[in-house]
């Protein structure tokens, strides 16, 4: 009975924190709408809705490519093209400027009359002067985590130090065949 209540409460509890919808960007580096999509999602909309979280997923990293085959799957699209954006349980394939309204509507799923208020408030004074807003917002700055870069940052460092190392083993192998050349002669 007591487990059951403790259940009960912290359900309720978690529910009663329900926030805006979770957001999710498949993306390439090396894709000008993605590029937007994300400077979008970073510099406005994290702003607005307060309680949103962002991943950022980098599928030009093929540690990545399954769970974006499985988000291609689950939103039923045919073509894997980027950037994917999942806000809650919707999705949007490509960017554009004219889908901001339409990821606003998807971030505000499931919130409250007070937060959908607080929200557009938070829209309006952000219109009003963003740099001000943001400024006195700035814990909102970092609320992308690119779960991809520490993993690039391992494989660079890794990366660079399989260099040093073939590096290093050329120059003692050419300095050997130097050494045996001069020998000979």
């Amino acid at each position: 009975m007591k487990l059951s209540l403790l259940s009960l409460i912290g359900t309720l509890f978690f529910v009663g924190t329900a926030s805006a919808a979770d957001i999710t960007v498949y993306h390439s580096p090396t894709c000008p709408h993605c590029h937007h999509a994300l400077n979008f999602i970073s510099g406005e909309l994290v702003y607005e809705y307060k309680t949103i979280n962002v991943e950022a997923v980098n599928v030009m990293n093929e540690q990545n490519l399954p769970a974006f085959q499985s988000a291609l799957e689950k939103c039923k699209f045919t073509e894997g093209g980027v950037p994917l954006i999942i806000v809650g349980e919707k999705c949007f394939q490509g960017y554009a400027r004219a889908l901001d309204q339409e990821l606003r509507d998807a971030a505000a799923v499931g919130l409250s009359k007070q937060e959908k208020a607080d929200a557009e408030a938070n829209i309006k004074a952000f219109k009003e002067n963003s740099e001000k807003f943001k400024a006195e917002n700035s814990d909102r700055n970092n609320v992308v985590k690119d779960i991809d870069a520490a993993m690039q940052k391992k494989t660079n460092d890794s990366s660079s130090m399989y260099f040093i190392i073939l590096l290093s083993a050329l120059v003692v192998g050419l300095g050997f065949m130097l050494i045996r050349k001069e020998r000979k002669k």
